[in-house]
C-alpha cells in the first residue's frame, strides 16, 4: 500500500461518514459502495492466492496484519452494502 492509497482509504471512509445519514435517498451510491468493495475484495483475493503471506510478515509484521485483514474486511463490507441496497431496491407499501 502505497501513502496515497492509504490517504484514499481514509477518503472512501470520510465518504461513509458524510452520508450515512441520508443513505436512504442514496440507494444508487450505497450501490456504487458494493460495486467499489466487490473491485477489492476480488483483488485481495486473487493477491492471497497468488502471493505468501508469511514473506510479507518476515519483511513486516505490521503489512502482514494489513494483508491478512483488509480483504476480510473489504469481503465484510461488501456484504454489509448489498443488504442495504437490495433492501433499499425493494418497493416499499406506503
Amino acid at each position: 500500500m502505497s501513502d496515497f492509497g492509504l490517504v484514499q482509504i481514509a477518503v472512501w471512509g470520510l465518504i461513509y461518514i458524510t452520508m450515512s445519514q441520508k443513505y436512504e435517498q442514496l440507494k444508487w451510491l450505497i450501490g456504487v459502495f458494493v460495486l467499489e468493495k466487490l473491485i477489492y475484495s476480488v483483488n485481495w483475493t486473487s493477491w492471497i492466492m497468488k502471493n505468501s503471506l508469511s514473506s510479507v510478515f518476515e519483511k513486516d509484521t505490521m503489512a502482514g496484519i494489513f494483508y491478512t485483514i483488509y480483504g476480510i474486511n473489504d469481503w465484510f463490507f461488501f456484504m454489509f452494502f448489498s443488504v442495504v441496497f437490495f433492501k433499499l431496491l425493494k418497493p416499499t407499501n406506503n
